[in-house]
């Protein structure tokens, strides 16, 4: 007997994943994370409602992306999910020749269906949709900091026009007026637009954390939809049921170690809180690392007697890492990413049952050397980063978010979450 889960999700990269899964767990389904398309020895967990599988379709090939994206599917299929959810960035950032929208249109194409929606706002995090185009901080896309990002630069705001090179089919932008006329008004005009379309995309404009609830009222029937995480929650409430409470998974005794090698304004001012707050820290050196004096082995000797939490980080000014946009800045960015998943993996091996971990490179580098392939989601740390227990070590507690998330007092906040004591 297949078993049934309420809806599966497939995420452009392993942030994007937890993201996606910790706003369906607080809209109360119960959630696994899965890194990567599980194997044929996987056995999903009796009492699982969701899944989401952290693919890196983000900026692979286009062919790869589209292959392991429809992996993900299929095997989300095989294994019951009655609902589909595709999860990418919610700044969309994906250029002209990108992957969300071959994905998409494999996608539609794959189960059949005729319309989906895009939906990659978030507000909670500052992305709003309005009249179709997409703000990040109250400002377009184009004139945000995402206009110069080294891998998917941002030239444009108009979801629309974001999609025309990449997909093969028409959009449909609902704007805010035409989305609070009556249901059935609105509906009409989504059938009609279908009528006439082999394959199309709805559009809705999403600006405050309450059109969530009207999207997912008008839509949310479709079996395939698109987006960032912003609609999950709404989504994961109308379709979770009273007869099972959510899964809650206190903190742990033990110590944690924090590791960051994100350099973004918002990882540096957590650094800085989490050091005026008397919390211990180890600075990188560019030098040290690039010669090896600084490794994994030096520096669990450097923490391993630290009384309870320690932060190690690398840290550079924009300026500087300006500078290091050459062969050796790449060589100096993967040591850092080496350096500190490896850390992460002593700290582990010798008694740490608390991980967090600062910055999506560096947040795949630590669970790629951790081993941990499916999780558990708890309680979110800040929107969008939910503490992770791993099905092979329920007793660990592992926290990963992307530079930007995060309040200034986000590691203080996830210490004390992941600690004994709560819950």
């Amino acid at each position: 007997m297949i078993q049934k889960i309420k809806t599966g999700c497939i995420a452009d990269d392993f942030t994007g994943a937890g993201d996606a899964a910790s706003f369906l767990a607080e809209g109360g389904l119960r959630t696994i994370l899965v890194n990567g398309i599980p194997g044929e020895d996987f056995l999903l967990p009796g009492d699982c409602e969701a899944v989401v599988i952290a693919l890196k379709s983000r900026t692979q090939k286009k062919e790869d992306a589209v292959r392991d994206s429809l992996a993900g599917i299929r095997w989300l299929n095989a294994h019951g999910a009655e609902k589909f959810y595709f999860k990418y960035c919610s700044t969309f950032d994906s250029t002209p020749e990108g992957n969300i929208g071959p994905v998409t249109d494999a996608i539609l194409e794959e189960l059949g269906e005729k319309i989906t929606i895009l939906c990659p706002a978030l507000p909670a995090n500052g992305r709003t949709v309005q009249n179709g185009i997409l703000y990040v901080n109250g400002v377009r896309l184009e004139d945000s900091s995402m206009r110069n990002h080294p891998l998917t630069p941002m030239r444009e705001s108009r979801i629309s026009s974001l999609m025309k090179p990449q997909g093969k089919y028409e959009s449909l932008e609902l704007v805010k007026e035409t989305l609070d006329q009556p249901d059935e008004e609105v509906l009409a005009s989504v059938k009609e637009f279908a009528r006439t379309h082999t394959h199309g995309y709805l559009i809705p404009d999403y600006i405050d954390d309450g059109d969530a609830q009207r999207i997912v009222q008008l839509f949310g029937d479709l079996r395939f939809l698109t987006g960032g995480s912003g609609i999950l929650k709404a989504l994961a409430e109308s379709l979770k049921t009273e007869a099972q409470s959510a899964k809650t998974f206190p903190g742990v005794h033990g110590k944690a170690l924090i590791v960051a090698g994100s350099c973004s304004v918002a990882t540096r001012a957590q650094e800085v809180c989490y050091e005026r707050n008397a919390g211990e820290s180890v600075r990188l050196s560019d030098r040290g690392l690039l010669t090896g004096a600084e490794n994994p082995e030096v520096l669990w000797e450097r923490i391993r007697n630290t009384k309870d939490s320690v932060l190690v980080y690398s840290y550079d000014t924009p300026e500087g890492l300006a500078k290091k946009r050459n062969e050796e800045g790449r060589r100096l960015a993967a040591k850092v990413e080496e350096t500190l998943a490896g850390t992460a993996l002593l700290a582990v091996k010798n008694g740490y049952r608390r991980i967090i971990a600062a910055g999506g490179e560096t947040s795949g580098a630590v669970i790629q050397a951790l081993g941990y392939h499916a999780f558990w989601i708890g309680d979110s740390i800040a929107p969008g980063v939910p503490v992770l227990v791993p099905l092979e070590d329920p007793d660990i507690r592992i926290v990963l978010k992307s530079g930007n998330f995060g309040q200034e007092d986000f590691f203080l906040r996830a210490l004390r979450i992941t600690g004994e004591g709560n819950g």
